[in-house]
């Protein structure tokens, strides 16, 4: 399964590591990655390959949203089919 990974907040040094380091240790796989800094705001996309992951969606939710608490970023992850009818115009 394919989802997409949304981060937003505050530009700070090891966001991408903290987020790609908790995917890496779920057996997540980045497929493609965007991310920019806008005057002191990051925002990052990911599509992710969620196939070989060791937990379940619900889970790797959570466990992203808690990382995002613990260094001040709002990670959010959405299931790819969701996010395409959401965006879809």
């Amino acid at each position: 399964m394919k989802a997409i990974v949304t981060v937003v907040g505050t530009d700070k040094v090891g966001i991408i590591a903290a987020v790609s380091g908790c995917l890496s240790d779920l057996q997540v796989n980045i497929l493609d990655i965007r991310q920019t800094t806008m005057q002191e705001y990051f925002t990052m996309m990911m599509l992710v390959d969620t196939a070989a992951c060791t937990v379940d969606l619900a889970t790797l939710q959570s466990t992203l949203c808690e990382l995002g608490k613990s260094i001040g970023e709002d990670i959010r992850l959405q299931h790819e089919d969701i996010f395409h009818s959401m965006h879809r115009v």
